[in-house]
């Protein structure tokens, strides 16, 4: 469950799971930004556990709750810029590429700053495709802290 600490990390409050759109858009890059923004925004607002809800089972196997949640251990005043990206199509599945830049203040008052990049995969219409597997999800997450 959440922090009980009072830090404000993971209290599962407000609700920041992307709003469903059209359904003409979901699989659009409209659909994409819709989800890496609430993404964004939940790791901005400290809501990891919720964050992590939206990678995809790959990541998630990757990534542990607790190691997602530890990745931002000691991190505040987290700012998470996703200006573009693009859309790419593969053997049945489309992904959507941004690069990121995460700056926030360090367990030492210091200014952190991580770029990389943000995937999303969503897979794409076909009949054995499950209903999440639809969506757009995380996929990888790679932002190195950088100097």
């Amino acid at each position: 469950m959440g922090y009980t600490d009072g830090s404000g990390i993971n209290e599962h409050y407000p609700d920041l799971s992307p709003k469903p759109l059209a359904s003409d858009l979901e699989g659009t890059e409209a659909g994409a930004r819709n989800v890496l923004l609430a993404f964004t925004r939940a790791i901005e607002m400290r809501e990891y556990d919720q964050a992590w809800d939206m990678l995809d089972e790959s990541a998630q196997q990757r990534w542990s709750k607790a190691k997602f949640n530890r990745f931002f251990d000691g991190l505040s005043n987290i700012a998470v810029a996703v200006p573009g990206g693009t859309i790419e199509g593969a053997a049945g599945s489309s992904y959507y590429t941004s690069e990121a830049e995460l700056t926030a203040t360090d367990a030492n008052g210091q200014p952190a700053r991580m770029e990389g990049q943000l995937v999303l995969r969503r897979v794409n219409d076909v009949p054995e495709a499950t209903e999440r597997q639809l969506l757009w999800q995380v996929y990888r997450v790679d932002l190195p802290m950088t100097h």
